[in-house]
């Protein structure tokens, strides 16, 4: 089975959220940016800036079969800096692809702000070698970029190290989805290759863990975080069927075994720690992906791994969570061309 995230129906409409609306009894919400392509993977900088990882919508330079029907590639992707109440594409012409309407995209999926430079992962969702039968854009597909003082540049290929190495052992798959700073460079996640990934600086690849199938489905890990205690947190989407509850956050020190830290999720597509050391989950759909338009939550993980739903009304497909000081900021239809937001939600 192929193992992306791209598994979401075609035509999703956002459920938007009204800015200064307080949902059900839960927090006053407010929209910071709007009319974005399929946005997802968020990241403070250390001046406050926000950026935020938009997959495009595609485009026509050429056309293949992707996991959920046709999938049409262009240069939509961009990356967005959102300050002082105003946002704007500091990053664009980055390689999209997404169904022929625009929706699902896969291109951008995370970015992190680095010193004087921004780094992002472009996902695939497909076999490595899928990029040879496009043209010349499809090769900085399931890449590690960054743009810093000299531009523009691949920091790493993680679909040829995907082709080389196979982490796990399955199906060649390829697919990042999240990436943060670490002491040797970057840590990634590739949810096709169900693999965490080392990234030196001068682009070296290494396997820092797989994750293993459980409850009759493949883990797809979508996120990664560092904790307050120095370990790597990783977040599973799993496979279909998509169970609900099936979905897991691993603890991962480097060297070792993955250790299930919190358990009981429904389809995790980014985690996130607080300034006091909680752990927050963004669940893309609360139901199940199988279960209608993706109705998505935003949960508060305790100490003993308990939950407590922070926000679980007006959030359609989210796409990725970033945490400052009290408010938690959310990419809102992560699959919708146009039509995605990012929202600021308060943390008691």
């Amino acid at each position: 089975m192929n193992r992306t995230i791209a598994v979401l129906a075609a035509g999703i409409v956002a459920a938007a959220l009204v800015p200064g609306v307080a949902y059900a009894g839960g927090p006053k919400v407010t929209t910071v940016a709007s009319g974005l392509d399929n946005p997802r993977g968020l990241a403070f900088s250390l001046d406050g800036d926000l950026y935020v990882a938009e997959s495009g919508r595609g485009g026509t330079d050429g056309c293949f079969a992707g996991p959920e029907g046709e999938a049409c590639l262009g240069s939509s992707g961009a990356v967005t800096k959102i300050e002082h109440g105003k946002h704007k594409r500091v990053l664009s012409g980055l390689p999209s692809v997404a169904a022929p309407a625009g929706t699902n995209a896969l291109g951008p999926t995370d970015v992190v702000a680095r010193g004087g430079s921004i780094a992002f992962t472009i996902g695939l969702g497909a076999a490595p070698d899928q990029r040879t039968k496009l043209p010349e854009a499809a090769q900085g597909l399931s890449t590690l970029r960054s743009d810093g003082y000299r531009g523009l540049k691949t920091v790493a290929d993680l679909g040829t190290y995907e082709a080389t190495a196979n982490p796990d052992g399955g199906a060649l798959d390829t697919n990042p989805t999240s990436v943060i700073a670490s002491p040797w460079g970057y840590t990634a996640v590739d949810a096709g290759g169900n693999s965490l990934l080392g990234v030196g600086p001068t682009g070296k690849v290494w396997t820092i863990a797989t994750f293993a199938d459980h409850d009759g489905a493949q883990a797809v890990p979508t996120a990664v975080a560092q904790g307050p205690d120095g370990a790597l947190y990783v977040g599973e989407l799993t496979g279909f069927p998509f169970k609900p509850g099936s979905a897991r956050v691993y603890k991962v020190w480097p060297g070792k075994q993955p250790e299930v830290f919190a358990d009981g999720f429904t389809n995790i597509i980014d985690v996130a720690f607080d300034r006091h050391g909680t752990l927050y989950v963004l669940e893309i759909a609360k139901d199940g992906l199988t279960a209608g338009p993706p109705a998505g939550a935003l949960i508060k993980v305790g100490e003993d791994g308990s939950h407590e739903t922070v926000l679980d009304t007006g959030l359609t497909a989210p796409g990725g969570l970033a945490i400052k000081g009290n408010a938690a900021y959310i990419s809102n239809c992560g699959t919708c061309a146009g039509q995605g937001t990012v929202v600021r939600v308060p943390l008691k």
